[in-house]
């Protein structure tokens, strides 16, 4: 191994100072809005609202739940510096969201909806615990998916408006996911509201023209449209379609 010269003097290395950019400077600068905050709890780490000393303020419009929340991540885990790059997940967390999922999917095959339930409603407990940094996308997937099924087994325990609450989430999630379209649709026939289920397939099917699933829904709900039409517009029946 080569050795350093002797008396050879050490060089400084000239300190690079980061450039500022003026336009993203001008744009923080222009958002930002000081804010009177409390700090409190384990190790003085979480932030609430000064005058009420709560997280989250409808008073003070002010909101820090998430910013709590990886204060917390960082609190249990200490020997975690700094988050990780998006693309390094946990893939013990992935597991277990699965698993618990395909319990609920065993379960509503065997039409027990209720223990089907009660699995779906631990998934999306297990998924909403992805830390904030990790990738949003995987994040909208899996919890999507979890929803989806919830909202299957409260339509076939005939808690429509369930099944509508929880369709929407879906759609708000992953707007372009024909299935969440196809739910929301199955919930509002449950409903009695068929013209907004119309209104819903014909959604999905802008994102996914061909799809087998809503084309064929599409046709079971003109079906019902003429029966309740010629029935004086009673409220329709609920139609399970299987999925």
């Amino acid at each position: 191994m080569a050795q350093p010269v002797q008396g050879q003097p050490n060089v400084q290395r000239p300190v690079l100072t980061p450039q500022i950019d003026p336009v993203m400077q001008a744009r923080i600068e222009a958002d930002f809005k000081p804010v009177d905050l409390a700090v409190g709890g384990p190790g003085h780490a979480f932030a609430f609202c000064q005058p009420h000393k709560v997280e989250k303020c409808d008073v003070c419009n002010l909101d820090f739940t998430a910013l709590n929340r990886i204060s917390k991540i960082f609190i249990t885990n200490p020997n975690l510096r700094c988050p990780p790059p998006p693309n390094v997940l946990q893939q013990k967390l992935s597991q277990a969201v699965t698993n618990t999922k395909d319990e609920g999917n065993s379960l509503y095959k065997l039409n027990k909806h209720r223990e089907a339930l009660a699995k779906y409603n631990m998934a999306a407990n297990i998924a909403v615990q992805r830390p904030p940094w990790e990738s949003s996308a995987l994040f909208r997937e899996e919890l999507s998916t979890v929803v989806s099924n919830r909202s299957a087994a409260l339509f076939e325990l005939g808690d429509f408006l369930g099944a509508l609450v929880d369709a929407e989430t879906v759609v708000s999630i992953r707007r372009n996911w024909p299935k969440g379209h196809f739910r929301k649709a199955k919930a509002l026939v449950g409903l009695g509201r068929l013209p907004e289920a119309e209104q819903s397939v014909s959604l999905g099917l802008q994102f996914e023209p061909n799809n087998t699933e809503l084309n064929s829904y599409k046709e079971e709900l003109q079906k019902l449209m003429q029966v309740q039409k010629g029935n004086g517009n009673l409220p329709a029946p609920a139609v399970s379609v299987a999925t």
